[in-house]
């Protein structure tokens, strides 16, 4: 039998300042804050997901990762709740794509480092 992976653990978003970026994470978005050994390293969880959130240390360009898409269950509200925590808008939620048993929705926000950051709801 062929090894192969499976779920993702854990995600790396290269920031210039940590605790300007969990800021964000934790209070903005509202993940649970895990631990931060140092003041450039700190971790958050995402559901099943741990997020690292450091600064360049050899690897990574502030602001040039790939985009998390958050699972929510109300897309709408979401988006103004982390606009009102002091989120930035990119583009608010809309029809992504209508699926045959649902819609999908997306909205993207900004974090502070310019990290592109998505919410996605499949509306049934």
């Amino acid at each position: 039998m062929q090894e192969k992976v499976s779920d993702i653990g854990q995600i790396a978003i290269t920031v210039s300042d940590v605790g300007k970026a969990l800021g964000f994470y934790r209070d903005c978005l509202g993940l649970d804050f895990l631990f931060s050994p140092s003041p450039t390293l700190a971790f958050v969880q995402a559901g099943a997901v741990r997020l690292m959130l450091s600064t360049p240390q050899g690897a990574g360009t502030v602001g040039g990762n790939s985009i998390l898409y958050f699972k929510v269950s109300d897309i709408e509200a979401v988006f103004e709740a982390v606009l009102a925590r002091g989120g930035t808008a990119e583009r608010a939620p809309q029809l992504a794509a209508q699926m045959p048993d649902h819609a999908l929705w997306t909205g993207f926000l900004r974090d502070p480092d310019g990290n592109l950051v998505a919410l996605m709801e499949e509306k049934r």
